[in-house]
């Protein structure tokens, strides 16, 4: 029985079209990357929308996750709930320049949809107040701003609905529909696009999450543009289900044929393909280079900077505003977004220290990641030099604070740092498997949370030719005790085992503060309380951080154990540890006690007992 489309967009709208558009732009992903030619084809638009969207559906599933676990009756997340969760997931997780441009684009439309923080949903007039302002935020983040990109397709999105009368579903496809012309018309403003027979790669991710946001308040996807020009439909439409569609769709894989779609073809081109994709650097275009070399709606010079630089900045709105300037005469490609403290920032320059150093003048960044563009890049390598040589193997691993970062580091592993409700994406971890540069593989995810994650990333790193084995650590104490027995030299499947085997045999625990009043496996807890979870479970209800700790230390060694393993969160209070290591010391012989300091990890004291 066909389902009835939703009228209003609501907290359950918002998590239906982050699950489409994800699925959307996994489908159209080896498309986008394709017809990447502005201005040099580095091929990965559509990866970066993927991993953009990824994260921001994510955000949207934690909130409703978080609501269905709480006291009873169990009450839905508001629209505002969702639409922030929403933009600071795609806020977060951004990559590349387009999609740090649709993360600003969310973001505006989020900044509508939580007006009113107590709103239940909003009608068709507010959806086209929304894309207004996210086609003005998104263009007001770009430090020099060019036609014929996804600001342009955005524009024309938020003016077509601007002219629409109706319900969302109406909105939603004049916007779609406004867009699509847009995009057919991307190779007469760059040429570049033209040279190469292709529409920009942005825009088409664009589309396809506009496409999304269509069936979800109509159950129908709507046709694309294809080679018979810009109003011409390619296929049938695609069936699909409105806002009660299931969120599972998120997780369907990112290299399926997008039959249906053919928003990424210019008016007069045979493909999606661009056979001249290499001539765009070649051809002498005036536009710089957008991060990781896609297309970044801004204009400047070809050749452009040596480095891409990245991070996620705390700082107030009078220090970014002084940072822009700073960022903008030491380079090109400046995009800043976000706000309320939060900000994405990326740049082009030559002097890479100069960029970061100007954020912690501003701020606190973090997340720094610095790219050169000729580095393993093929089409600037040009065969000069040969592919670096791949190590026989590697240990990737999730931790949960800066100062395990540098204790993994150390170690010898590849680290994802997972900050406090941001967790990675699998897009993430198949991203440090990759810079791993391994032959084989050991993926310690470090939370329980992160197995389904972890899994997904493993298999995607399978298809690419890498041997992988998860091993599913709980806590990152565990892996601290599999990456003690890592040795790389013997075979990889005992390897395999012996880590395995270290971390099973390491009881995990933590002591954090609860949020909110619950029940437990302890008994009721209340918002402030102090708990002690033992593998999972909470065993320990108390108001006093030490006192809790020493509960369910002595709790943990009742079962025996060789050494105590501590990881202090930054909001520790004094004196904790050197409390539990006289408790150790005093009443169980011959154990040994450990202390590092974790950072800011989520959880006040990790505990690992061996």
């Amino acid at each position: 029985m066909a389902q009835v489309p939703q009228t209003f967009f609501d907290a359950l709208a918002v998590r239906t079209w982050c699950g489409l558009a994800l699925s959307a732009l996994g489908r159209a992903r080896e498309e986008i990357d394709a017809i990447n030619v502005y201005p040099v084809a580095d091929g990965d638009t559509g990866t970066n929308l993927y991993l953009t969207v990824e994260s921001a559906a994510t955000a949207v599933e934690a909130v409703f996750a978080g609501h269905e676990a709480g006291a009873a009756p169990v009450r839905p997340p508001s629209l505002a709930d969702a639409a922030h969760a929403m933009a600071h997931g795609a806020l977060i997780g951004a990559r590349g320049n387009s999609g740090t441009i649709l993360a600003q684009l969310l973001r505006g439309m989020a900044q509508v949809l939580a007006a009113e923080r107590e709103a239940t949903h909003t009608d068709g007039a507010g959806l086209r107040l929304a894309l207004r302002q996210a086609a003005d935020a998104a263009r007001q983040a770009v430090a020099h701003p060019v036609e014929g990109t996804v600001l342009t397709v955005a524009a024309a999105a938020a003016d077509a609905a601007g002219g629409a009368q109706g319900d969302c579903g109406t909105i939603a496809r004049a916007a779609h529909r406004g867009a699509c012309a847009a995009l057919a018309a991307t190779p007469e403003q760059l040429a570049v696009l033209g040279r190469a027979g292709v529409v920009d790669a942005g825009g088409r991710g664009l589309v396809a999450v506009l496409a999304a946001l269509v069936e979800t308040f109509t159950g129908e996807a709507p046709g694309m543009p294809g080679p018979s020009g810009p109003l011409g439909l390619a296929g049938p439409p695609v069936r699909g289900g409105p806002v009660r569609a299931q969120s599972a769709r998120r997780t369907e894989g990112l290299d399926e044929a997008d039959d249906a779609d053919d928003c990424g073809r210019a008016p007069d081109e045979e493909s999606g393909n661009a056979p001249d994709a290499g001539r765009g650097g070649e051809a002498g275009a005036a536009h710089e280079r957008g991060p990781d070399g896609e297309g970044d709606g801004q204009d400047g010079e070809g050749g452009g900077p040596a480095f891409e630089v990245i991070y996620l900045l705390e700082a107030g709105d009078a220090a970014v505003g002084r940072l822009r300037q700073r960022l903008d005469g030491l380079g090109d490609s400046l995009v800043v977004v976000g706000g309320d403290g939060l900000w994405n920032v990326h740049v082009h320059v030559d002097d890479a220290g100069a960029a970061v150093e100007a954020g912690v003048e501003a701020g606190r960044p973090y997340r720094i990641r610095i790219t050169h563009f000729g580095a393993d890049d093929a089409h600037t390598r040009g065969g000069r030099r040969p592919p670096r040589e791949r190590v026989q193997r590697a240990v990737v691993a999730v931790v949960p604070g800066e100062g395990l970062v540098g204790l993994y580091s150390e170690a010898g592993a590849t680290t994802v740092l997972a900050r406090p409700g941001e967790p990675p994406a699998s897009g993430e971890l198949v991203e440090a498997v990759r810079r791993a540069h391994a032959r084989e593989v050991v993926l310690l995810p470090n939370d329980a949370d992160l197995r389904h994650t972890a899994a997904a990333a493993a298999e995607q790193a399978r298809t690419e030719g890498i041997r992988v084995a998860l091993i599913p650590t709980r806590s990152a104490v565990q892996g601290i005790a599999a990456l003690a027995v890592h040795e790389p030299d013997r075979r990889f499947d005992e390897d395999v085992v012996s880590m395995t085997s270290a971390a099973g045999a390491t009881r995990y625990a933590e002591v954090v503060v609860a949020v909110r009043e619950s029940w437990t496996m302890a008994g009721i807890c209340q918002a402030g309380d102090v708990l002690g979870l033992v593998d999972g479970d909470v065993a320990v209800i108390g108001s006093d951080v030490a006192a809790t700790a020493e509960g369910v230390l002595d709790r943990m060694l009742s079962a025996g154990g060789e050494l105590v393993t501590l990881v202090l969160g930054d909001e520790a209070p004094e004196g904790v540890a050197e409390r539990l290591e006289a408790r150790v010391r005093e009443a169980y012989l011959a154990v040994d006690t450990v202390v590092y300091r974790g950072g800011r990890q989520g959880a006040l004291l990790l505990i690992g007992v061996e």
